[in-house]
């Protein structure tokens, strides 16, 4: 031959082997890979071949042996994939690339990690960041101060980690009472950003100068929080203003603090009992998703709007729609305390300036009036009505959550005004919550069945609300509901945000799972339980709760709502009764004539039919890879039978082949049974 020949038949040897040598082990394993990892599996396996066949001489290459070296070429290209995929899992490598970058936000990650860890120290939490089991805290006091440090910590810790507090402060099925009270006081105040940055950004988001935008701009801030701090300003038409602003920076924060907590909700749902409980990952990333819409200032835009129309009735002296403000409730000079239970309660909504709106810019209409926690020597001076004031407010939220489906969803003083007028104002929309259908229909149930003090009523809704286990105790558990209502529901009992904590403790103890947006409304009615005791100490938030529950089941009824309702349900059920005749007619056609048959589709999921295939192929492979194996050995152990050379047996040569053909089978079947999923 020659050596031209021979140099070329090297050459796609060197080159083709490798890539075929890669494919077929990444098709066995049934593995995705990359360039590199392919041209290092494909060196590894011709290496191992070469290994193999010095040993067996030149002449091996010209004899039926050359599989048993191909066939110890492959497990070894195998193997090298099985233990570079557990080491260095696919798509690992590509992050080498972008190596700069990642060290960059390692370190920074790193600095945050030290800053985070230093405030817990200096907050007496210590012990809880070793990872090793610790003594939990039973006493009441011992708890007490664990939830006040916990607060104080996360106030220090910054914006995000305030916001998860407040979260968490709505989750009674999470965390003790004793957390949830002081978490739902958690506050963050911050000093303002200087003016030239603030001047700086409006000029970006808003096209031009402030001075050009509007008639009047003050740049000093009303208010400074983490995220955002608001202006007092005033159109070119004259309309007075308040203009939130977005700190510069702040999304760079959030996105950091967020990726800290991804981390830690990933360790504690994969190392914790606690965190596979509640779902910490979920967690995590519905909060997540929640800041996210908090840093768009176009959402809280389009949610004071969506607010302000859907609570906006006929005849109110708002106008909803583009402008998204609006006034819930009448001009018909009633006074306050007049008006029946659970009819549209007097309460505004700032219009929102759309074509001033942009993602780190909010300008709505400016409220004129005072704070809730502020507004007590207004009621006093002007002798404002203050229990009609707390049923403005409570029946203004009930509204939203039962009847409009998306409510607010912080209710607490601060965002609450007393206006000039005499009348409430609701202002912040940053957060809301949105119910469907379904959910207000059970919601408004349990209202039904707490004022019939109804246990089994109360079960049935609080099954409806809530994401149930496939097995519980519901005979038990209604008992667990009537200890409840006998305790809280009873005459002259007072009510208090106990209730809705033991509540959601019977909901945890059965193992049902509340849906985030059903915690936010709970969570939204607690925190105006606050905002309603200063309004009016001793306000019976249950009564007015009841009494708007029978007012809306009287609206249900009324008969201009049944007409509608019976339209809606007759459009819906209308083409279903067409076809019921005809159907009816196939059925005891069929059933006359002895032709009527069930049809059941076993495994009608595709998943169920991937698992039962999954299931089978490893049980058939793992057979036949070992029944090739014994045979193999059953072959080498025969003595006798024909030779293919002088040294070399015909049964040798299956038997060394069946040998890797059931390695290679085997090595398949447990690749596929411990690999992870992704």
């Amino acid at each position: 031959m020659e050596p031209l020949s021979v140099l070329l038949i090297a050459g796609a040897t060197a080159l083709l082997g490798p890539m075929i040598m890669a494919i077929v082990a990444r098709r066995l394993l049934g593995l995705r890979i990359g360039r590199v990892r392919a041209v290092l599996t494909g060196c590894v396996g011709l290496l191992v071949a070469g290994i193999v066949g010095t040993p067996m001489g030149p002449e091996a290459s010209r004899t039926p042996l050359v599989t048993v070296q191909l066939g110890a070429a492959l497990i070894a290209a195998m193997i090298f994939l099985v233990i570079s995929e557990a080491m260095v899992p696919s798509g690992s490598v590509r992050g080498v690339v972008r190596w700069p970058g990642a060290l960059r936000r390692r370190l920074a990650r790193s600095r945050r990690y030290t800053q985070l860890s230093g405030i817990a120290v200096r907050h007496g939490l210590r012990r809880f960041l070793t990872g090793r089991p610790r003594r939990a805290a039973t006493s009441p006091q011992e708890q007490a101060e664990l939830a006040r440090s916990l607060r104080l910590a996360l106030e220090e810790a910054g914006a995000t980690f305030v916001k998860l507090g407040q979260v968490l402060s709505s989750r009674y099925d999470l965390l003790p009472d004793v957390f949830v009270d002081e978490l739902s006081s958690l506050q963050h105040e911050v000093a303002p950003e200087p003016w030239p940055d603030i001047e700086r950004l409006l000029t970006e988001e808003l096209g031009a100068p402030p001075a050009e935008v509007f008639a009047h701009f003050d740049p000093e801030p009303l208010a400074a929080g983490s995220m955002a701090q608001v202006h007092r300003a005033r159109l070119r038409d004259g309309h007075e203003v308040a203009v939130k602003v977005q700190r510069p920076g702040a999304r760079r924060i959030v996105e950091r603090d967020l990726d800290i907590l991804f981390r830690l909700s990933d360790m504690l749902e994969r190392h914790t009992t606690w965190g596979r409980t509640v779902g910490s990952r979920e967690l995590a990333r519905g909060f997540a998703d929640s800041l996210h819409e908090e840093l768009d200032f176009r959402t809280e835009a389009r949610n004071t709007a969506a607010v302000a129309a859907n609570a906006t009735p006929a005849g109110g002296d708002g106008t909803a729609g583009t402008s998204g403000g609006g006034t819930a409730g009448d001009e018909t000079g009633e006074t306050p305390g007049a008006r029946p239970p659970g009819t549209a309660p007097r309460v505004r909504f700032p219009r929102v300036h759309q074509d001033l709106c942009t993602e780190r810019v909010l300008v709505v209409e400016w409220l004129d009036g005072v704070t809730l926690n502020r507004a007590d020597p207004v009621i006093e001076e002007r002798d404002l009505d203050r229990a009609a004031l707390a049923r403005d407010l409570l029946g203004c939220l009930l509204e939203q959550i039962m009847t409009k489906g998306i409510f607010h969803a912080d209710p607490h003083p601060g965002n609450i005004l007393v206006l000039e007028d005499g009348r409430l104002g609701l202002v912040d929309f940053g957060s809301v919550g949105r119910i469907d259908q379904m959910l207000r229909s059970s919601l408004r149930n349990l209202l039904l069945a707490i004022d019939r003090n109804d246990p089994t009523a109360m079960s049935d809704s609080l099954l409806e609300l809530v994401e149930r286990p496939e097995e519980i105790d519901e005979e038990r558990f209604q008992r667990a509901l009537g200890r409840f209502t006998a305790r809280h529901m009873s005459a002259g009992t007072p009510p208090s945000h106990e209730m809705f904590t033991d509540l959601f403790v019977i909901v945890s103890q059965y193992g049902l799972t509340v849906p985030p947006e059903v915690a936010a409304a709970f969570r939204a009615l607690t925190t105006v339980e606050g905002s309603l005791n200063r309004l009016m100490p001793g306000f019976d938030i249950v009564q007015e709760a009841r009494s708007f529950a029978a007012s809306e089941l009287t609206r249900n009824l009324s008969p201009r709502h049944l007409a509608r309702s019976l339209t809606d349900e007759a459009a819906a059920v209308l083409p279903m009764l067409l076809r019921l005749p005809r159907r009816a007619e196939r059925i005891s056609s069929a059933l006359e004539h002895g032709r009527l048959g069930i049809n059941v589709r076993l495994l009608a999921d595709e998943r169920d039919r991937r698992f039962i295939r999954g299931i089978v192929r490893d049980v058939l492979l793992a057979f036949v890879g070992g029944l090739t194996g014994v045979l193999g050995i059953l072959l080498l152990a025969v003595e006798g039978g024909p030779h293919v050379s002088d040294s070399l047996r015909l049964f040798d040569i299956f038997g060394y082949n069946m040998l890797l053909i059931s390695s290679v089978l085997v090595l398949r079947v447990l690749f596929t049974i411990t690999k992870p999923e992704r």
